[in-house]
């Protein structure tokens, strides 16, 4: 496997391009704005001069790996001659149906089509195409070229042979696979976005305040960030639609989306990419609580 083909670039989309160009992989980074291309290509370039100042790549490492990555605005010109394609769009079911039935249509049965969705099913989108044992999940974790796992998610037809080739593929990348079944949020966010959930619950019945819940959380149980925080991080909306993903797949109350997340996404205060969310990131205030405007 020498040729990766990745669908968006955006956060996800050029982390994984940047990870797959970086350990040595043609990278064909396609995203049909031409505007978002030249912003993933832009952060791959601050993201190896970080590695580079810290003395984790060389000069050398940097140019070899944004030399490995070619950008496209037309998917079919994108994933001729692809061995592995990742698909980082959006997390929209019909959006991914929609690549998935073109993929479907360029690419070789030889393919390995691969999903990073985070929540949902593998086996619904591999529905779409010939071959849907040819199908797996490749959830990685944001920041993609600094952390370590690497969920991979068999659909109800992914072959055996599919599976191990993905599980190698992530450990040349230096990462640690994970093997896991389809089933809504995976692991990784069937347990942690409903915390984020009660603890955006717990601010909405006035049990504490945003930096109290936080804090509970860091000092208490150890945790690097407050869910709270972690939700701005992530974006309120993508922590909106994984739960709504979680709650339509078990339909059990417990997974419902709390209203104040809800009307936040609402409101369009989506956390850092929005400016505004459990906390101000604006350049000239300091961190600070709004969510309360939506209580």
């Amino acid at each position: 496997m020498k040729i990766v083909a990745v669908i968006g670039a955006g956060t996800m989309g050029n982390g994984i391009a940047h990870t797959f160009a970086q350990n040595g992989f043609t990278v064909k980074l396609i995203d049909v704005s031409e505007a978002a291309l030249e912003k993933g290509m832009t952060t791959i370039f601050t993201n190896l001069d970080r590695m580079l100042a810290k003395g984790s790549i060389t000069a050398e490492d940097k140019m070899k790996t944004i030399t490995n990555i070619i950008c496209y605005t037309d998917i079919e010109d994108g994933v001729v001659g692809a061995d592995l394609v990742v698909e980082a769009a959006t997390e929209n079911l019909d959006l991914k149906l929609r690549i998935f039935r073109k993929l479907n249509e360029l690419c070789s049965h030889n393919t390995i089509f691969a999903t990073n969705t985070s929540s949902i099913s593998i086996t619904r989108i591999a529905a779409e195409v010939a071959h849907p044992e040819r199908v797996i999940g490749m959830h990685f974790m944001n920041p993609v070229p600094l952390m370590p796992l690497v969920e991979v998610i068999r659909g109800n037809q992914t072959s055996d042979e599919v599976t191990k080739i993905t599980m190698t593929l992530a450990q040349k990348l230096g990462k640690n696979p994970v093997e896991v079944n389809d089933a809504p949020g995976f692991v990784a966010n069937r347990i942690l976005m409903p915390m984020i959930n009660e603890a955006i619950e717990t601010l909405h019945t006035n049990v504490a305040g945003v930096t109290e819940i936080d804090t509970v959380m860091k000092l208490g149980m150890g945790h690097p960030m407050g869910p709270l925080q972690l939700a701005d991080f992530i974006g309120l909306d993508v922590c909106l639609s994984i739960m709504n993903v979680i709650f339509e797949g078990f339909k059990n109350p417990k997974y419902a989306p709390s209203p104040l997340l809800v009307n936040m996404v609402n409101a369009k205060k989506l956390g850092v990419k929005s400016g505004e969310g459990f906390y101000d990131y604006s350049e000239n205030k300091k961190a600070e609580k709004v969510a309360k405007q939506f209580l």
